[in-house]
């Protein structure tokens, strides 16, 4: 009996190992899905409308680590590349996303404002948003 208890602890040990965080970009239920390379493009602002709702991406804090996690994951860059884009960016008159400093005020701005778009950690998730795309790390 003893065996089966350990052999049974260590399996819950180890699949809680295997599953990292799971994150979402989300939106406003209005807005239509997107793909990942729509998402990047929305988030560098790239594109600015979306079916006719200008798109609104919205950011983390610089020194959130789901930040990161989403910009090397979706937008495809590092926070120093980042920089240098928007450096660029800047001379020609584009501003980078608006920036939030909680995935609470993430959830609300974007339930209340039609194509904005931003990205939280799935366990903050709820229906009154809507997922464009899911990831783990």
């Amino acid at each position: 009996m003893k065996t089966v208890s350990i052999i049974f602890l260590s399996t819950i040990m180890l699949s809680t190992l295997s599953f990292g965080e799971e994150y979402v970009v989300i939106s406003n239920s209005k807005m239509k899905d997107l793909s990942t390379a729509q998402i990047k493009a929305v988030f560098l602002k790239k594109i600015a409308l979306i079916d006719n709702l200008n798109a609104v991406p919205v950011n983390l804090s610089a020194l959130d680590s789901i930040r990161e996690k989403f910009e090397n994951r979706l937008v495809e860059m590092d926070f120093e590349r980042l920089k240098s884009y928007w450096t660029k960016e800047h001379y020609l008159g584009k501003r980078p996303p608006i920036t939030m400093q909680s995935q609470e005020s993430v959830i609300a701005f974007v339930k209340k404002v039609e194509g904005a778009i931003g990205y939280i950690n799935a366990k903050n998730l709820d229906d009154s948003v809507k997922v464009l795309y899911r990831w783990s790390e």
